[in-house]
């Protein structure tokens, strides 16, 4: 079965959803566990106009006390469930984050949440689950 899962998560409700499916389903497996969370680059085409001069060292400050705080919670959790897990922050946008970070780590599985959205919201917002489920090449669990 799998031996080595991937956990993406943002932090959200539906990501929590997907933490503790995925703990669970390693604990039972004996897999084990990378868990991740990505922080998208600044955008590259910004004028100097538009933001203060120190605006892109707010923004790593600010995403990596947002990932530390994330990766700390499910680092409770996966202790509560009993199991260890390795934990992770990417700097790239997530769908590439995710099937970048199954491939350097070798996993066999990658678990995640969605919001499950439809029409207009998922044309105008985008699908990191759909683009993950398209793109890779290891088998995606996701939930809602």
């Amino acid at each position: 079965m799998f031996k080595h899962i991937l956990i993406a998560t943002d932090g959200s409700e539906v990501a929590s959803k997907a933490v503790s499916a995925g703990l669970k389903l390693a604990k039972k497996l004996a897999a084990r566990v990378v868990v991740m969370t990505a922080s998208e680059p600044l955008p590259t085409r910004v004028s100097v106009e538009t933001i203060a001069a120190n605006f892109p060292q707010e923004y790593e400050k600010a995403t990596t006390a947002s990932a530390a705080k994330i990766l700390g919670e499910v680092r409770r959790e996966a202790l509560t469930v009993g199991i260890e897990c390795e934990t992770l922050h990417v700097r790239h946008f997530p769908a590439e984050a995710i099937i970048e970070t199954a491939k350097a780590n070798a996993c066999d599985l990658i678990v995640m949440g969605s919001h499950g959205r439809r029409g207009i919201a998922r044309l105008l917002l985008g699908s990191q689950a759909t683009k993950v489920v398209t793109l890779s090449s290891v088998p995606v669990l996701v939930c809602r």
